[in-house]
């Protein structure tokens, strides 16, 4: 396994199924790699929106301001398709793995303006986006749940021409 925690966040749930606090019955264990995809994924959503409406009212550009509200509105689409996946299966720890990266991204987005803000979103976006690929092609090459599979194959073009249009977004600012 790639994340030592993987194994503690596996171990944990098949502790929870086995020991009965979660019915059987209701419970679809997810493998560590399907279990870190939807945490990651799930926790990516608050801060596409958070740092996407913050750049719909700061950002200098009218194509920054439409690439925000796309990614407002395409992660708020993408994490309920999730959640509906997500309800038929066990349920998952809380993600905290970015949690305190993105706290900290959209701290600095929330103190930049103008040419500062838009560099600093920008590049954010980029960053985030070359991540989000990755997670979704580990997700396809690797999980080993066929509907989170499945999400990950239909959703990955879509983050694809994110991160082209993030690309083209930073170029333009050079």
């Amino acid at each position: 396994m790639k994340h030592p925690h993987q194994r503690a966040v596996a171990s944990a749930m098949l502790s929870l199924v086995l020991s009965g606090s979660i019915p059987r019955a209701q419970t679809s264990a997810l493998g560590p790699a399907d279990t870190y995809f939807a945490s990651q994924t799930s926790l990516g959503t608050p801060y596409q929106t958070a740092s996407g409406r913050l750049a719909q009212t700061k950002g200098t550009t009218e194509a920054i301001r439409s690439y925000a509200q796309l990614m407002v509105s395409s992660h708020i689409t993408v994490n309920n398709a999730l959640e509906a996946i997500l309800k038929r299966k066990a349920p998952l720890p809380p993600p905290t793995l970015l949690q305190a990266a993105y706290a900290t991204m959209l701290w600095t987005l929330q103190q930049a303006t103008g040419q500062r803000f838009d560099a600093a979103y920008i590049t954010g976006q980029v960053n985030y986006q070359k991540g989000n690929v990755a997670l979704y092609q580990y997700e396809i090459a690797h999980g080993g749940d066929p509907d989170l599979k499945a999400f990950a194959q239909e959703t990955l073009p879509k983050i694809q021409d994110h991160l082209q249009r993030a690309l083209k977004l930073q170029s333009e600012a050079k």
